[in-house]
């Protein structure tokens, strides 16, 4: 069986392909994200808007949510620092003494860290009673290697262990082999030079590695090799589509999937939600803003949206 052919492969490589990322691509204003840095940012009135949305008898969640949702993380954690240093109170405490739900929910995300917000969404996905295998792979795979290493750092500090002591006590066999080999973090570096003599050694050692037995050429090859030499070998599937992929399954069902909304929705805003929204539209014939439009309901749905930024003809 070819590695560029059609045809079925063993699910530990589908599920390989399925999850490994392809290098970061950048649009001509730096970022195929829905939200880029707001322009006309001022802190102290972002402060002060927040602070009104807050302190009246009804919260006003549209107030908060066209904050949060309009500024970069960056830009949300100097709010969070400028809120504690004026008002002596933390912002994030502040807004979950004031809203529940989903509300709430994505609030807490938006004003995590990046690495605060993955390291407790792979905590949560290792720990809970379903398959931790999705959540796992999808953040352990598709984060760049700066990042990851800052959300294992968080892991361990947060929650006082390792994050690879709990993907062993929870996982086993080849799911384990691969969770861990992720985690390290010891994909090579792209030089700028491909070496097609490896690229095709890597080809030959896949062909030759298609019994359960020998999966473990698989995850070392797919783990340690950096993207750019992947690509090379015509076998990972990009990352955008992944994720439409996943955004679809999470509006397929009667109540829609909100934690899957937010995490890609909220984790992928910055980096290529744009690209994930084309993929949608091409694959499924209908936008993913009007996706979310027909599925969601609630207080959280013009925050989704919000994230999701527009229609796509």
């Amino acid at each position: 069986m070819s590695v560029t052919s059609g045809k079925t492969r063993p699910s530990l490589t589908q599920e390989i392909l399925s999850h490994l990322g392809l290098a970061n691509k950048t649009a001509a204003w730096g970022t195929l994200g829905t939200l880029r840095t707001f322009l006309s940012f001022s802190v102290d009135k972002d402060v002060q808007r927040l602070l009104r949305a807050i302190a009246g008898q009804g919260v006003d969640c549209s107030a908060i949510m066209g904050v949060l949702t309009n500024r970069t993380r960056e830009q949300r954690q100097l709010i969070c620092r400028a809120f504690q240093e004026r008002t002596q109170q933390d912002l994030l405490k502040s807004l979950q003494a004031a809203l529940s739900g989903n509300l709430e929910r994505i609030v807490i995300a938006l004003l995590q860290s990046a690495a605060q917000f993955d390291a407790q969404e792979l905590r949560t996905a290792l720990k809970n009673s379903g398959p931790a295998e999705d959540v796992a792979l999808e953040i352990l795979a598709t984060r760049s290697a700066p990042h990851l290493q800052e959300c294992l750092t968080v892991y361990k500090q947060n929650f006082q262990v390792e994050a690879e002591e709990d993907i062993k006590s929870e996982t086993s066999d080849i799911l384990q082999e691969l969770l861990l080999a992720l985690a390290k973090g010891v994909r090579d570096r792209y030089s700028g030079i491909i070496d097609y003599n490896l690229v095709e050694q890597d080809v030959q050692a896949l062909k030759q590695a298609e019994a359960p037995s020998t999966e473990g050429t698989w995850v070392l090859i797919f783990t340690q090799r950096n993207l750019e030499h992947l690509i090379r070998a015509s076998v990972i599937k990009n990352t955008p589509l992944y994720f439409a992929d996943k955004l679809h399954q999470a509006l397929q069902d009667i109540k829609p999937n909100y934690q899957v909304l937010m995490r890609i929705l909220i984790s992928r805003s910055e980096t290529d939600l744009l690209s994930i929204r084309a993929e949608f539209k091409k694959k499924f014939g209908k936008s993913l803003y009007s996706s979310l439009q027909d599925a969601v309901k609630g207080d959280c749905r013009s925050a989704l949206l919000a994230l999701c930024r527009g229609e796509d003809i």
